[in-house]
């Protein structure tokens, strides 16, 4: 009868440098993990409990009311159904422009240019200035008797705007505002993506005939893919949850003009809390808010997969 030999036991270095081996990857990622629960997941959490009861801010009761805030919201609440609209246009109308922009801007500043350097620094000249700086000089920009772009109107003899009544006329207004402080931001990540794809490709196209113009859509749109679909994320998350452009643009105040004309989702939500410390209708506002940000980001990954795959 022949016994099998027991394995060595290890010594105490040895079941150390193991455990080392086996545990540190998972240590060394963790507090990212432990952070984003502290401040992520249980935020999420504690809001979703608080949107489902009636709670007075400041008060100890608080009585559990199901989708009651909810419904308020959506069927009694009209400021909320239009904080939405307005923040759908004001999205739509500075977020395209804004990635068309940045990437003709990303794409000229990929040519050998002169002092490369100082051009990137000027276009994220807009980045590092205060926004509230930003808020109250294009509040003058687009005052409605001392402005600017009134001032250029008169001057061609067409009548001045009140750009802050009028619904069109403040989207207008405020995605200005967001167009020109976010797309040197967004120039750069394309002008980095454009930096990685291989210049053999390029050589190439050349060499068939392709036109600059024909590279572009054949050879850079292609390869920005996974790019695009970022900034098109990115992007959206920052356009529902506009807050201190239109709030600057409006003096300071939540209401988004005389009649909330250009008063976002977020504004409404901080309003309601702030205003008529409700912490439950404004805890339901937020979840809302963040249903109609994942519907826009999805289908904005859609329609970004969907023009890709017919080039």
């Amino acid at each position: 009868m022949t016994t099998r030999n027991a394995a060595p036991r290890l010594t105490l270095r040895e079941r150390l440098n193991r455990a080392d081996v086996k545990f540190t990857p998972y240590a060394l990622v963790s507090p990212y993990f432990i952070l984003f629960a502290v401040f992520g997941i249980f935020p999420m959490a504690y809001t979703l409990y608080a949107s489902l009861h009636a709670w007075k801010l400041g008060s100890p009761t608080r009585e559990f009311v199901g989708l009651d805030n909810y419904e308020f919201l959506l069927t009694t609440y009209d400021r909320f159904n239009w904080s939405v609209v307005n923040t759908l246009g004001m999205f739509i109308m500075a977020t395209v422009p804004q990635l068309v922009v940045a990437l003709m801007v990303a794409n000229a500043l990929n040519k050998r240019l002169k002092r490369p350097m100082l051009w990137r620094m000027l276009i994220l000249a807009p980045i590092v200035t205060s926004v509230v700086a930003v808020g109250v000089i294009f509040a003058r920009i687009w005052g409605a008797e001392y402005g600017m772009v009134n001032g250029f109107l008169e001057l061609i003899g067409l009548e001045g705007v009140d750009w802050q009544t009028g619904r069109i006329s403040s989207w207008f207004a405020i995605s200005s505002m967001i167009d020109w402080r976010w797309m040197g931001y967004n120039s750069l990540i394309f002008l980095a993506a454009m930096q990685t794809i291989p210049k053999n490709l390029y050589e190439a196209a050349t060499v068939d005939g392709a036109s600059p113009r024909q590279q572009f859509w054949q050879i850079t749109i292609p390869q920005l893919k996974p790019v695009l679909i970022f900034t098109v994320f990115v992007s959206s998350v920052g356009g529902m949850t506009l807050f201190v452009e239109p709030m600057m643009f409006g003096s300071g105040r939540l209401t988004g003009g005389a009649d909330g004309q250009f008063q976002t989702t977020a504004m409404v939500l901080v309003d309601i809390l702030r205003t008529h410390g409700n912490y439950g209708i404004s805890a339901a506002a937020g979840w809302l808010l963040f249903a109609v940000i994942g519907i826009v980001a999805a289908l904005n990954f859609l329609v970004v997969n969907r023009i890709q795959g017919n080039k």
